[in-house]
C-alpha cells in the first residue's frame, strides 16, 4: 500500500459538508466513489478541513491508501473525467505512509467574502454573503488589528465544538475591498468550530456600527459568545490554503502530531 496525497478544489453549494453525512451528499463521498471506481478496491480518504455544509474550497488536502497502479500525479486527469463539475481534483502527488493530511497541518488560511450592495449579484450568489447596507471601513480595520496573536479564542466557538484547547495563534487578519466586494483574509495556526464565520459576523456588525471595535479584545477578557456577532452564512466562507511543514513530507513520524489544534469544523 502506498499514501497520496490529493489538492482538493470545490464548490461546496451542493454539498452537505466535506465529512460523509447519513442524511446529505458531502464531499468525501463523491471523492471516496469515484477513487474507489478508479482504483478497483474501497477507499477511504481523510482531509485536513471537515468543512460545513456550504462552504467552499480551494486547497483541501486530502490523503488515502492504495495499492492501484495509477501514478500519484496523474490521479488528477482520471478522477476529473469520473466526478461533478463543483469537484476538481488539482494535484496528486506520493507521500510517507506516516503522512497525515489533517494532524500534520501547520496553518491554514481563510476567505471570507461579502457582497456589500444595495442589490445582490446573480453571480457571486453561492460565494459572498450580501449585506445590503453599507458597512464602514475604519472601524472594521480597527478590530481586525486586534485579532493576530496568540489568544483565548473561547468566545469565537459555536456550540457543537469539541476543542480540546481554545488557545490559537492567528497571523494574519487582512481586509481588502474592491468596489463592493469585502474580502476578509484570515491565517492561524487552527481554527475553532465556525470560528470564521464568527469573526466574518462581528466584522459586519462592526461596519453597520451595531458593535464597537473593542468586541474582539473584549471576548477575548470575557470568553463570552454574546460578545461577538453573528454567525456569517457558510456559503461565503473558503478554505483557501492549507500549510504543512517540510519536515511533514521529509520525516513525518518524528512530528507530534496535534489532534486537540484540528479540530476546525467551518
Amino acid at each position: 500500500m502506498r499514501r497520496v496525497l490529493l489538492t482538493v478544489e470545490y464548490d461546496g453549494t451542493a454539498y452537505a459538508g466535506w465529512q460523509r453525512q447519513i442524511n446529505g451528499l458531502a464531499v468525501q463521498q463523491v471523492l471516496e466513489e469515484a477513487l474507489s471506481s478508479a482504483c478497483g478496491h474501497p477507499v477511504a480518504v481523510t482531509g485536513a478541513s471537515r468543512t460545513d455544509a456550504g462552504v467552499h474550497a480551494l486547497d483541501q488536502k486530502v490523503h488515502f491508501d492504495t495499492d492501484c497502479s495509477i501514478p500519484a500525479d496523474k490521479f488528477p486527469f482520471v478522477l476529473n473525467t469520473m466526478l461533478p463539475p463543483d469537484i476538481r481534483v488539482q494535484a496528486g502527488m506520493e507521500v510517507s505512509a506516516d503522512f497525515h493530511a489533517r494532524f500534520l497541518t501547520s496553518g491554514k488560511i481563510y476567505t471570507y467574502r461579502i457582497w456589500n450592495a444595495r442589490h445582490g449579484s446573480a453571480l457571486r450568489r453561492n460565494t459572498h454573503w450580501h449585506v445590503p447596507v453599507p458597512l464602514e471601513e475604519a472601524p472594521v480595520r480597527r478590530a481586525l488589528e486586534t485579532l493576530p496573536g496568540r489568544h483565548d479564542f473561547a468566545a469565537f466557538q459555536a456550540a457543537g465544538g469539541t476543542a480540546k484547547t481554545t488557545v490559537r495563534t492567528l497571523r494574519s487578519a487582512e481586509l481588502e475591498i474592491r468596489g463592493s466586494e469585502w474580502i476578509l483574509t484570515v491565517g492561524g495556526d487552527a481554527f475553532l468550530y465556525n470560528m470564521v464565520r464568527i469573526i466574518a459576523g462581528t466584522v459586519a456588525e462592526i461596519g453597520l456600527g451595531r458593535l464597537e471595535p473593542d468586541a474582539f479584545v473584549r471576548a477575548f477578557g470575557t470568553k463570552d459568545r454574546l460578545v461577538l456577532g453573528m454567525t456569517a452564512p457558510a456559503h461565503g466562507l473558503e478554505l483557501t490554503k492549507v500549510f504543512y511543514p517540510d519536515k511533514a513530507f521529509t520525516d513525518p513520524a518524528a512530528l507530534r502530531w496535534h489532534e486537540e489544534d484540528t479540530t476546525c469544523s467551518d
